[in-house]
């Protein structure tokens, strides 16, 4: 009698596939990164937006950029 697998994804011992994956392990180190570039980078910096200069957290006057960059690239991407 063949012994069918149920279970879905679990392993010989009856264990899932362990919480720590390497996807989740990535995740976790840029999150970590993500919040050390934040908190090294909290002085405040003129920013000239076309006209009017304002002033914001260096973290945020980077950050704007980056994400107009990721939307118009997932822009381009879900075009093609």
């Amino acid at each position: 009698m063949a012994h069918s697998r149920r279970g879905g994804g679990r392993d010989a011992d009856g264990g899932g596939r362990g919480f720590v994956t390497p996807g989740r392990l990535a995740v976790l180190l840029l999150t970590v990164l993500a919040l050390v570039f934040v908190f090294q980078n909290t002085e405040q910096v003129r920013v000239r937006l076309l006209v009017p200069v304002v002033t914001m957290p260096l973290w945020a006057a980077l950050l704007i950029p980056g994400v107009v960059g990721v939307l118009a690239g997932m822009y381009l991407v879900r075009r093609r």
